[in-house]
């Protein structure tokens, strides 16, 4: 499973804001995040549900790649994924005010 969020908060900014969406899976999902630079790996299970992923912060896109969770889910992981990453990445909010709506 393939997919790209174009943001314009620039990569620095994007990175933070990722980082504390990674933060929050990690704390309700217990999901493992390790950081090398720009790129995360992300692995987990989530409602049963396995994953392996992949993710590069660009200078205005996130692009990720990870393991399909198959034909039923995928639709609804990736636009929960996609949602997610829409909020984070939206520079009209600051982190805080989308961390209170999570």
């Amino acid at each position: 499973m393939k997919f790209s969020q174009v943001h314009s908060l620039g990569k620095d900014e994007a990175k933070r804001r990722v980082e504390r969406l990674t933060n929050y899976w990690h704390e309700q999902y217990g999901v493992s995040v390790d950081w090398q630079g720009d790129n995360a790996r992300f692995r987990g299970s989530v409602k049963g549900i396995d994953f392996d992923a992949n993710v590069t912060v660009n200078d205005r896109s996130i692009d990720a790649e990870g393991t399909d969770p198959g034909l039923l889910v995928r639709a609804v992981a990736t636009a929960y994924l996609k949602k997610k990453l829409s909020d984070y990445l939206d520079p009209s909010k600051s982190v805080e005010e989308i961390e209170k709506l999570a």
